[in-house]
């Protein structure tokens, strides 16, 4: 589920063609990808030398039910000259607000990224950038300890969500967000009689009736669906799924 696959990448790559994106573990599914899936991709890629690679690995150290994370890097060197890798500090040490990034990639590229920077921002500052250095040289005890929270409230999600007719959940394999499908309420009515034309419109009664905050499939592109975060408390995240259950309950 939600994962890119070789015969799809193929059929997408036209002569125009410059860049792909991936994300992994992918914001908002979670899907994760495996050093073989990652390989196949690659199998594809090196038909198109024009094509680069942008992989976005900002979730590399959330993963759960004991996967490895496997860098597009280390598992497409053939690769290497054309890939460039992002990832930052903001997720798996929960540095958010120290806005603090970093890339690996060809040389021609980080010095474009590094002239753009310099001209916009200038650079980060000093105190984020120590933090930073303190945050990957150090004990990583904290983050095995984040893993393990973000894993019980994904099943604590998972559970949840199961139990609410009308809505379904492919277990996240990594990242904090659950990407839940919606189907059976699209045209449904609501208590008030308003018809849930599409996704967006789930995400807005769930937000008017449940108050409950999420985000429609449709910003990602892929539809019915809604997306909510699970980086919260398992008190907040059980209340959550209370009141959708009560939202759902009551579409007639």
């Amino acid at each position: 589920g939600f994962r890119l696959t070789p015969a799809l990448l193929e059929k997408a790559i036209t002569p125009r063609t410059k860049w792909l994106f991936l994300n992994m573990p992918g914001n908002p599914s979670g899907a994760v990808y495996s050093g073989s899936d990652l390989q196949a991709l690659g199998a594809v890629l090196a038909k198109h030398p024009q094509v680069l690679v942008l992989s976005d690995e900002i979730y590399e150290h959330i993963l759960f039910d004991g996967r490895e994370f496997v860098s597009f890097g280390k598992a497409c060197p053939e690769l290497r000259d054309r890939t460039l890798i992002v990832n930052g500090v903001s997720k798996s040490y929960a540095m958010t607000g120290w806005r603090v990034g970093y890339a690996a990639g060809p040389a021609p590229l980080l010095k474009a990224m590094s002239t753009i920077q310099s001209q916009s921002c200038t650079s980060v500052c000093s105190i984020a950038q120590a933090a930073t250095v303190a945050a990957l040289n150090g004990p990583q005890d904290e983050v095995a300890r984040f893993r393990k929270a973000f894993e019980r409230r994904r099943d604590l999600v998972v559970d949840g969500i199961g139990k609410i007719n009308g809505l379904t959940l492919s277990p996240p394999e990594g990242a904090f967000y659950a990407y839940i499908g919606c189907a059976s309420l699209i045209g449904r009515k609501t208590p008030k009689g308003v018809v849930l034309e599409d996704d967006a419109a789930v995400a807005n009664y769930l937000l008017n009736e449940g108050r409950v905050a999420s985000v429609p499939g449709v910003a990602y592109g892929l539809s019915p669906y809604f997306r909510i975060s699970t980086a919260t408390s398992e008190e907040v995240l059980t209340e959550a799924i209370a009141r959708i259950n009560a939202a759902v309950a009551q579409v007639e």
